[in-house]
């Protein structure tokens, strides 16, 4: 296994990982999301169809049999990292770290994927 495969499958699971803690507390502790989500001015509403589309996302980013649904999820999971970073900067929480974290890890995932799972 060459050193691109290695880095693609590293950032690859950092990222399920992520998204896959994410979610679970988003079916796990709805309620404290939705408090998190009213107090950086986001409906509630979206949290458990937010949830769901998460999994949707990491589903495809893992099974890649449709490159235009993989496209399309790793686009949803980029503009998620992007609203959290800023939904946690504008009400000045420290919380930023994570969502750049995960933007890098994403991005890496991404452009790595492209070289390896052609």
């Amino acid at each position: 296994m060459n050193t691109t495969k290695i880095i693609y499958w590293i950032a690859t699971v950092l990222l399920c990982g992520l998204f896959s803690y994410s979610a679970s507390m988003y079916f796990t502790n709805t309620e404290m999301v939705k408090g998190f989500f009213e107090s950086f001015n986001y409906p509630s509403y979206i949290v458990i169809p937010l949830a769901v589309a998460k999994v949707l996302a990491m589903i495809m980013i893992l099974w890649r049999k449709n490159n235009w649904l993989t496209e399309w999820a790793y686009a949803g999971l980029f503009f998620d990292m992007v609203f959290a970073f800023f939904a946690h900067h504008m009400a000045g929480d420290l919380g930023t770290t994570l969502p750049l974290a995960g933007l890098v890890v994403l991005l890496i995932s991404y452009f790595f994927g492209k070289v390896v799972r052609i």
